[in-house]
């Protein structure tokens, strides 16, 4: 690692105003992509701030048909919260099945997102689900807030400071996982809503996003069966040693029907 200043705000201002001071400031929350990446001397930032003692970032509260979870609210206490698992069990399951013990302890629903990993989970059910991602400065829509591989709409001096997820009428979550990792190769997320299906897939392509044919596909009638003819476009997958073009492509359509099939 290079030197770097190490802070510890208790507060989201002071951590809004210690990255605002720093030549090139980082927040860290679980720490588990950030401090691997200073191990290998692949990111220097002069000032780390710790988002670690910052209470009112942890939590998990449901009001009516929303649950909104704090930013650094780690991924095992959102897979054991009992107020998740009852209005949106997918997204317990979801959280459960985050890489291991280990990185479920320590990473969190923030700096999940906030890194923007092509290949996370949690990024899909934020776009499926309709969540409205919460900062010190605004509120952006889920599927505006993934922007490209590990860019998103955040701003330099910008948090998370929690997420609103709406409560869906069913849902599902389905990957092809990497046996070593568990990050999704393919990740299709489904929700059945009001307005109708929404679908989102990570792990295929550069960024998690909405995946309208699908949705299209399945508006008619939301079973596996209207997925047959479904065909995800290669030229628009990612390859690399662990899958092809032509698989992803593949995979998109069989966890997407997996995930319709268990949307009940």
């Amino acid at each position: 690692m290079y030197e770097f200043s190490y802070h510890r705000p208790a507060s989201v201002a002071e951590a809004a105003a210690l990255i605002t001071r720093a030549v090139d400031g980082k927040f860290v929350a679980g720490g588990q992509t950030l401090l691997p990446t200073m191990k290998h001397r692949l990111a220097s930032p002069s000032d780390m701030i710790d988002l670690g003692g910052i209470a009112e970032l942890e939590g998990i509260v449901v009001n009516g048909n929303i649950v909104t979870i704090g930013a650094m609210t780690a991924h095992a206490d959102v897979a054991a919260s009992t107020e998740v698992r009852e209005a949106i069990p997918a997204l317990a399951a979801l959280a459960g099945n985050i890489g291991d013990p280990a990185v479920r302890n320590r990473g969190t629903l923030g700096g999940s997102i906030a890194n923007n990993d092509p290949a996370a989970d949690y990024p899909a059910a934020v776009i499926a689900l309709g969540a409205t991602v919460r900062t010190n400065q605004r509120e952006i829509a889920g599927e505006d807030f993934f922007t490209g591989m590990f860019e998103t709409a955040l701003e330099e001096d910008e948090l998370i400071v929690a997420v609103d997820f709406p409560r869906p009428e069913a849902a599902a979550y389905m990957k092809f996982e990497n046996p070593a990792s568990r990050y999704a190769i393919v990740g299709v997320f489904v929700a059945r809503t009001a307005p109708g299906p929404r679908v989102a897939v990570t792990g295929a392509t550069a960024c998690a996003h909405r995946a309208h044919r699908l949705e299209e596909a399945l508006q008619g009638a939301c079973n596996a069966a209207a997925l047959d003819d479904f065909r995800a476009p290669v030229e628009r997958m990612n390859a690399d040693i662990h899958a092809s073009a032509e698989y992803r492509a593949h995979l998109v359509k069989v966890m997407a029907q997996r995930a319709v099939a268990a949307c009940v």
